[in-house]
């Protein structure tokens, strides 16, 4: 069976870091590239249900888009 998982990548100044949606548990992988990134984030997926089983995934409705959302907050430095 193969799943699909939205997945958030972050792109730093020392290179990029992904995590899934949709699961339970802290899955997060980091890569020098876009593509190693999602090749490492793929596999600690795998890991991570191989680990705990089916129990990682959410029982709420599936995620059906992901959106990424910017806004200011005060903050007292």
């Amino acid at each position: 069976m193969n799943k699909q998982f939205k997945i958030i990548v972050e792109k730093h100044s020392d290179g990029y870091l992904a995590y899934p949606l949709g699961l339970k548990g802290v899955v997060v992988s980091e890569g020098d590239t876009y593509e190693e990134v999602l090749t490492n984030v793929k596999s600690a997926i795998q890991f991570h249900i191989e680990t705990f089983g089916d129990e990682v995934f959410e029982v709420d409705e599936p995620i059906l888009e992901a959106f990424v959302a910017e806004t200011g907050v005060a903050v007292n430095a």
